[in-house]
């Protein structure tokens, strides 16, 4: 009977500890993943660069003179430009959480094996 109860402890024991890395690694990549493409989604609805380059050569405004068609090109270049230094900005601060995010079990088992002197 003793047996019995030793090993359904050490096999609860291994599960919890699968189990927490399939959580963190898997489940978490994947809210991680999910969270980054709706923020970049609700960035596109301010931005919209597909749109913007599709009308790259229109003028703004439906105004056919020479001057609205110069600042048309102009003012959506500026768009554009602006709106992928901010999908830069966003892809750069998802992956430095995300490689935080993997990093940061083995890092406390690192750490702690260290202080104990393992």
């Amino acid at each position: 009977m003793d047996n019995f109860a030793l090993g359904y402890a050490a096999h609860r024991f291994f599960y919890r500890i699968v189990s927490f890395f399939r959580h963190w690694y898997v489940d978490g990549s994947r809210v991680i993943a999910h969270r980054f493409v709706s923020t970049l989604e609700e960035v596109d609805k301010s931005f919209a660069i597909a749109v913007t380059l599709r009308f790259l050569f229109q003028p703004l405004y439906k105004d056919y003179t020479v001057i609205g068609r110069i600042l048309g090109i102009i003012f959506r270049t500026g768009r554009i430009l602006i709106g992928v230094v901010v999908y830069l900005f966003i892809t750069a601060f998802f992956l430095a959480f995300y490689l935080a995010w993997i990093a940061l079990p083995a890092a406390i088992i690192f750490y702690t094996a260290k202080g104990v002197g393992i």
